[in-house]
């Protein structure tokens, strides 16, 4: 029989059985609830989705309206604007160019926000609905798919539970008949023993009762042995058919626990998993995710809408162009703006002589009115200038007050957690009210000193104007004098050469000719730009062969002329530098040694042609000139590097054009500099050389070896006005204003000095002496006291 503690124990396996079965069922209980609880969570969340988007529908709705409501309150003002032409695509201003895609805007942001919220109610929020409902029924079909799995494996513990118990029964069995066979074979060898004893102990008796009680007590010993014997055959039997069930039941235990572990395993590691992910998840999130897309595709194309509209009113904003306004404006009124016909000659009583009489007793009169008109003019010319230049400068700095770059409101928008509002970014800004107050104030008082200036110009301009008009009329009338003749001859020699020698092309000897003899001073040349109108006109002219520039006339824009001159080198079909010597001439920038690179920029350069080394050598010469009168015109040669770099040299294709440019504009500066040393002098190329003038001179060698320089020629000039025109005297003037020379041909004096002159050098020039020293005096700072050469 089984032990009380064997019992014991067995009771503690079956109950430690049942406690994880107990555990396991548990589990699978709560494993439903939390599948039923995530299936609740995402019904609610998808309700809430819908919700949202049902409300921010409503909201892109409203704001759709409020922004048609607001575009079509301006578009009925602009339609009912009388004047229709602005309309018109071709015609219209850029102001208003920019405020009809303003509205555009507005209406193109209204129609897209309508396009949102049908999008939203229509396509995103049904998406959603279509996912709850999938989802509902889908766990619903998970739900019972996860239950027969539940099912099924508490039918394996069940009968796992079951083998267990049967093979507890057959080895309790065994182990029970195992003991009795145990104890029947102790009573066999106990009863052996006695037998043996007694044997050993019996007494000598008769041979026959001796030997009768011996049979006796034989077949009494082999009776009790033989019911031993057959009981422990029977137990031994017995012991045997319950040890033979006892390990059947064990084996099919065994086999049995191995199938549970290996389900319990399978449901926990692969069934709950495919359950979950297959049946449970089976296309929530890729339904989720197309929802989501839905509304990002349409967001981003809103996104994108708007950026299109911003993107055409930035560009409306860039072409902001007051000149090309101004032009647009006339053509459009043309018969308002344009000139009216001139004033004809109206003939009085018969009268038709239309020309003035400058016959004799009033010829001596319009000579003499005539040179008092140009000495008051040279003076008015001289004054307004300088009311034009302070007008000028007035100007650009009222332009630096309206362009100030404050329009970036970046900073507004970086938001951070301490929640801090838009409000107080903003009042530290440049829009904060002192700001605005002081800069509001300076500009109105510049503005006011501006527009002193410019009616003082204007009133000035117009005097000029008239007094130039009858001046010309009497020159006209009276007949060119010698003075006229020599200038006339002069020019025209000038011409000849220019056509004679093509190294220099017109436009670049004229404009340089111009900017160095009115415009070395002139702040910003070169960097401002100038009128776009003057600028085709001038560049058209040049394209008729004419010279506009020609004369004595300072009354162009000089940032026109600056800007037709580097428009000429932009527009080459080839540039100054050829593109094949743009590396080789990089690698001459790298140089630290300023000497060694001007040294290697000459031996790239010399390899270009000769015409092209003599433009190069010219214009280089002009620009290092011009430089040199940085502190008033604010251009050193890097200034003028920055502007001339891109028309000079462009950076081939492929390249950074940031960091290309940059070395660009310092191989031009490193030119400017060090122009005498890079370029051939005229000995070693012969050809035109700048001159400090402004004029073209044609360099040669003399025979005796020596080149002539400009003071050389000059000096003949007046050599030979000795020789040739004794008749033509020296003449008495008086300087008007203070001028210092800038050169050692140009002669210094002070206001109210004496000067003598001997002859017309130029234009612009006089040749004459001051102090005993002779040397060029300027025409318009001085009055001639006498008549002039005639």
């Amino acid at each position: 029989m089984t032990s009380p503690a064997k019992f014991k124990k067995d009771k503690e396996i079956i109950a430690e059985y049942d406690t994880q079965v107990k555990e396991i069922r548990a589990q699978l209980t709560e494993q439903m609830k939390c599948l039923d609880q995530q299936c609740e969570l995402r019904v609610q969340l998808l309700q809430d989705l819908q919700d949202f988007f049902r409300k921010k529908a409503e909201i892109e709705m409203d704001y759709s309206r409020n922004l048609e409501k607001l575009a079509e309150r301006f578009l009925a003002k602009t339609r009912s604007t009388k004047d229709q032409q602005f309309k018109k695509d071709q015609n219209v201003l850029s102001p208003v160019n920019c405020w009809n895609l303003l509205l555009n805007q507005v209406k193109r942001e209204s129609r897209d926000h309508t396009t949102l919220s049908d999008i939203y109610l229509n396509n995103i929020i049904p998406r959603f609905v279509q996912v709850s409902e999938d989802s509902g029924r889908l766990f619903k079909k998970s739900k019972e798919v996860g239950q027969q799995l539940q099912d099924d494996l508490m039918k394996v513990l069940n009968e796992l539970y079951s083998v267990m118990k049967t093979y507890h029964m057959y080895n309790a069995d065994s182990i029970s008949a195992q003991s009795k066979l145990k104890e029947a074979e102790k009573q066999e060898e106990k009863q052996i023993g006695k037998s043996v004893k007694q044997e050993d102990r019996q007494t000598p008796r008769s041979p026959d009762s001796t030997a009768n009680v011996r049979i006796e007590e034989k077949h009494v010993r082999r009776s009790s042995v033989k019911k031993i014997e057959k009981m422990k055959e029977k137990r031994q039997a017995k012991y045997t058919e319950n040890k033979l069930k006892a390990i059947k039941a064990r084996n099919e235990y065994l086999l049995a626990l191995e199938a549970t572990n290996a389900s319990v395993f399978k449901y926990y590691i692969h069934d709950l998993s495919d359950l979950i992910d297959q049946c449970c998840d089976l296309g929530y999130h890729a339904s989720l995710n197309r929802a989501l897309r839905t509304f990002l595709s349409a967001e981003l194309n809103l996104e994108q809408s708007k950026h299109e509209g911003l993107d055409a009113i930035e560009n409306a904003v860039e072409n902001l162009d007051a000149t090309s306004d101004k032009q647009r404006l006339m053509e459009m009124y043309n018969n308002v703006f344009c000139p009216p016909m001139k004033f004809e000659f109206q003939p009085h009583m018969g009268d038709m002589a239309s020309q003035l009489c400058a016959q004799q007793p009033v010829q001596s009169e319009l000579v003499q009115r005539c040179q008092q008109l140009q000495s008051r003019l040279s003076t008015l010319k001289i004054e307004n200038e300088e009311v034009k230049k302070t007008m000028e400068a007035t100007l650009q700095t009222i332009q630096d007050i309206v362009t100030v770059e404050d329009f970036d409101v970046s900073d507004c928008f970086q938001y951070s957690n301490s929640m801090e509002s838009v409000k107080s970014t903003v009042s530290e800004t440049f829009m904060s009210k002192p700001s605005i107050a002081k800069r509001r104030a300076n500009q109105q008082e510049t503005e006011q000193f501006y527009f002193t200036k410019m009616k003082e110009y204007l009133e000035g301009r117009n005097l000029i104007t008239k007094l130039q008009a009858k001046h010309d009329l009497l020159q006209k009338t009276l007949g060119e004098s010698q003075r006229t003749d020599c200038s006339l001859a002069r020019r025209s020699s000038t011409v000849r050469k220019q056509d004679s020698s093509q190294a220099i092309p017109l436009v670049v000897e004229s404009c340089i000719r111009f900017i160095s003899r009115h415009g070395l001073q002139h702040e910003g040349i070169f960097r401002v730009s100038g009128s776009q109108v003057e600028v085709n006109d001038i560049k058209n002219a040049f394209e008729r062969g004419e010279d506009p520039l020609a004369g004595d006339q300072n009354d162009h824009d000089m940032d026109s002329i600056a800007g037709v001159l580097k428009l000429y080198f932009r527009g080459l079909e080839h540039p100054l530098f050829p593109k094949d010597i743009f590396h080789d001439l990089m690698a001459c920038v790298t140089m630290d040694n300023l000497q060694e690179r001007a040294l290697h920029i000459r031996k790239v350069l010399l390899v270009l042609p000769k015409t092209t080394l003599i433009i190069m050598r010219y214009l280089f010469a002009f620009l290092s000139h011009l430089s040199q009168f940085s502190e008033e015109n604010m251009m050193d040669p890097y200034n003028l590097a920055i502007c001339f770099g891109p028309s000079l040299m462009s950076v081939p294709e492929g390249h950074d054009q940031v960091s290309c440019q940059a070395h660009v504009n310092e191989l031009i500066k490193t030119i400017i500099i060090q122009h005498e040393n890079i370029f051939p002098s005229p000995r070693e190329l012969e050809g035109p050389v700048y001159s400090r003038g402004g004029s073209m001179e044609d360099y040669c060698d003399s025979p005796h070896g020596e080149t002539t320089s400009v003071d050389d020629s000059t000096q003949d000039v007046t050599a030979e006005h000795h020789t040739s025109d004794d008749e033509c005297e020296p003449i008495e003037a008086i300087a008007k204003f203070d001028y210092v020379g800038r050169t050692a041909r140009e002669l210094s004096f002070k206001k109210g000095a004496s000067l003598l002159l001997y002859q017309r050098a130029s234009d612009d020039w006089w040749e004459g002496r001051h102090n005993g020293i002779d040397g060029l005096i300027p025409h318009q700072y001085i009055v001639v006291q006498d008549t002039l050469i005639s």
